[in-house]
């Protein structure tokens, strides 16, 4: 049937998640078309030649012509109202009509296409790569196995999780991990979710409960109409294509330009659900974090009231991925959201707050390995021999400045959690006597340390918090009128400096920070929402969040499908861990259970060489072989400054243009990135090779010097080397390739043969 009749102008055309995966695959050629078609189409469809039929068999169901040898497959939702749903070669558009299936799904109420064909060859005649045979399950699952992974399960019970009606036959015939993924792929997101969450070994009635029951229709819905093709488009995972450049962003901008849209639904009703306090969300690299983050600050913007204040916080640890979430927010809200937000990283934000209570402050900032190297010379000065500058270091940074710690009878009462060795009272009055020593010491020499500086803004948001909460209490005593010369001294009404406050890497901020936050905003729901992953903790700031008044239980939920890198990367990052505990911001552990991906490649590769010069010609030859993909998408990070000077030389020589990551980012827009593993934090790319990885500089060699003298140091700095090299590990998408020279790093024994 083609349509005849009046031309109709200005119809809606969507896009339904995953589509936009088979789209971006057409080649540039087809594309452009494709470009082409869909503004042409939402302009009139009755014009251009498009040929538009329904399909033989199908009362929704139409193709329409693209150009010459490509057609799109549309399910009309009314007379003027389209979803897109895949493009195709129209050689295969009339074949086997009876492989197209769509519908409403009567347990989550969204619209689903299912191309049975392309589903069954994605899963169950999937050729493997030599590398990908013979590999254990992801995220050390269960080995493959000849007996069909779902039989435990009736046709009734998928049914009821939600799993595609249309998929249940096929889904009985999986019987490896592999066939499973390659289903995952192309099949419903929500039925992807489901059968990898049964297959980890999560209980029936888990998998509903936190699969199923977050997304499944209400109560009042539970006889829903499955043919309201207008009611489910509420429920569904579909963007209206509005202009081109819209379309263009979600196709050519990787994952971000599809999670601007097409959030997970766990993922939206993260970002979407109100708190009645501070929640946490948690999981692993690349389950998008930071995206929900970023949602969550779109939602909380368009909840409030006209105005041209920022009372909502962005805030992260670092200056690189403070602008990283600026440009990211700026691409998802646009103009009118940014200018609602104060997007900073903590320690600007705690310098603020102190060059506001004194704006002549001119000391000059150190970092932690300066202030070391001061611990050491008073040390030497006073013939200390009792404690090394380290324990001095990390006491006054984690005990006395990570809890605000004013004087010396608080420092006698202080708790000391995590620190390993304890200590007298004689003793704590001794290195009380130091750490004043030491505080002198910086400001006679017009020094103060960012730990410093973020202390004393906790203290500073503290009092005000205190006076914000006595003047509200003094108006409730006069039946909420304000007291008028008190107010009129303070030239303002003193109110909390934000009313939402949103943290990115929540793992690698203190105490003192936590403090300064939770005293910015008021306690009332919605107030603090925090995205974090102790596993990719690589500062030394163990927090325990209620003790700080920040408390997320009840309210922390966590993600674990990872969109970011392969299963085969994904396992062996994991694998560097090594099943070390790991807490969860509240004094309990993480865990990375059921953390896994669908996306398939090739298995990391690992080379040794005799020294670091024949490494360096290592890492040349990989570079070489990724020729095929842009320079700027390839990544080499390393242990030490030194080896990225000396390895930009030797790639520089060798005729590859090398860009070095400063804290503020890329030096330039071209050439292979090379920076340090603390450098890397947030990145993404397509290909990546950690060089560097021996014994001695991963961990360093210092490390081990803590074993017997403060084994709780130890085994932080061992905590936080893992750590380091699985954030690493986890930053390509495609390939990674893990080189050392002499002896391979302790962390790689899980990755290698056994010697």
């Amino acid at each position: 049937m083609t349509v005849t009749g009046t031309p109709r102008t200005g119809v809606t055309l969507r896009l339904l998640d995953k589509a936009d995966k088979e789209i971006v695959r057409l080649d540039r050629a087809v594309l452009g078309a494709f470009y082409k078609f869909q503004h042409d189409f939402r302009r009139n469809p009755d014009a251009g030649g498009f040929q538009l039929k329904q399909l033989e068999g199908h009362d929704r169901l139409w193709s329409a012509r693209v150009n010459r040898e490509w057609r799109a497959l549309m399910i009309r939702l009314g007379d003027d109202d389209w979803l897109l749903v895949s493009v195709k070669h129209r050689s295969h558009v009339h074949q086997n009509l009876g492989r197209f299936n769509y519908g409403i799904n009567h347990i989550t109420g969204a619209i689903e296409y299912v191309d049975l064909q392309v589903v069954e060859e994605g899963a169950l005649r999937r050729e493997l790569t030599p590398e990908q045979v013979d590999v254990p399950g992801p995220s050390g699952g269960p080995e493959p196995t000849e007996k069909p992974l779902f039989a435990a399960y009736t046709d009734e019970q998928l049914a009821d999780l939600g799993v595609a009606g249309p998929l249940i036959p096929l889904v009985r015939k999986l019987t490896t991990d592999d066939e499973l993924l390659g289903l995952a792929e192309y099949a419903p997101r929500h039925t992807g979710e489901v059968l990898l969450r049964l297959r980890d070994g999560v209980p029936y009635q888990e998998v509903m409960e936190q699969v199923t029951a977050p997304v499944a229709v209400t109560e009042p819905e539970k006889n829903l109409d499955t043919d309201d093709w207008q009611a489910a488009l509420d429920r569904s995972q579909t963007v209206v294509i509005t202009d081109d450049e819209s379309l263009q962003s979600i196709l050519e901008e990787g994952d971000f330009g599809r999670w601007k849209v097409f959030l997970h639904p766990t993922q939206e009703k993260l970002v979407h659900r109100r708190y009645s306090g501070p929640a946490r969300v948690g999981g692993g690299p690349g389950t998008g974090k930071t995206i929900v983050a970023l949602h969550r600050v779109c939602h909380l913007v368009r909840q409030l009231p006209p105005g041209r204040t920022r009372p909502v916080l962005l805030t992260t640890f670092n200056r690189n991925l403070a602008a990283d979430l600026r440009s990211r927010l700026l691409s998802l809200g646009g103009p009118e959201v940014l200018a609602r937000v104060d997007i900073t990283h903590v320690d600007q934000l705690a310098t603020r707050i102190v060059s506001e209570a004194d704006p002549g402050n001119a000391k000059r900032r150190i970092d932690d390995t300066a202030a070391l190297r001061e611990w050491r010379a008073l040390l030497v000065e006073a013939g200390e021999t009792r404690w090394s500058a380290e324990f001095l270091s990390d006491e006054w940074n984690q005990v006395i400045l990570g809890q605000a710690v004013t004087s010396r009878s608080e420092y006698f009462t202080v708790r000391r959690a995590g620190r390993g060795r304890s200590v007298t009272r004689v003793e704590r009055a001794g290195i009380w006597q130091l750490a004043e020593r030491f505080t002198q010491r910086l400001e006679t020499k017009g020094l103060e340390t960012h730990r410093q500086v973020a202390e004393r803004a906790a203290r500073l948001e503290a009092a005000r918090r205190a006076r914000i909460d006595r003047l509200s209490e003094e108006r409730e005593e006069r039946g909420g009128l304000e007291n008028r010369h008190v107010e009129a001294g303070s030239s303002a009404r003193l109110n909390h400096r934000y009313r939402h406050i949103v943290v990115d890497e929540a793992q690698d901020l203190s105490p003192a920070h936590w403090k300064m936050l939770r005293a910015m905003a008021p306690a009332a729901p919605d107030d603090i929402f925090l995205v974090g992953d102790t596993h990719q903790r690589i500062y030394d700031n163990q927090v325990t969040l209620g003790s700080l008044g920040v408390h997320i239980r009840g309210r922390s939920s966590r993600l674990t499908l990872s969109y970011r890198t392969t299963r085969e990367i994904l396992r062996a990052a994991v694998r560097v861990l090594d099943d070390a505990d790991y807490d969860d911001l509240d004094g309990s552990t993480d865990t990375l259970a059921g953390y896994r991906s669908v996306l398939h490649g090739r298995s990391p590769s690992l080379r040794g060489a005799r020294s670091w010069d024949e490494e360096m010609d290592l890492v040349v030859e990989q570079l070489r072989a990724w020729h095929d993909v842009p320079r700027e998408s390839t990544a080499v990070c390393v242990p030490t400054n030194d080896m990225v000077t000396q390895l930009a030389d030797r790639l520089a020589r060798r005729g590859i243009t090398p860009t070095e990551i400063t804290p503020d980012g890329p030096r330039g827009d071209q050439g292979v990135h090379i920076g340090t593993m603390y450098r890397f934090k947030g990145l993404e790319y397509r290909c990546l090779i950690i060089a560097g990885v021996a014994e001695g500089l991963v961990p360093r060699a210092s490390v081990d010097a803590w074993e017997h003298t403060d084994p709780s140091r130890h085994q932080r700095e061992l905590h936080r080397a893992r750590s380091l090299l699985f954030v690493a590990a986890t930053r390509p998408r495609d390939a990674l390739a893990i080189t050392w020279h002499g002896e391979p790093s302790r962390f790689l024994a899980p990755l290698l043969p056994p010697r």
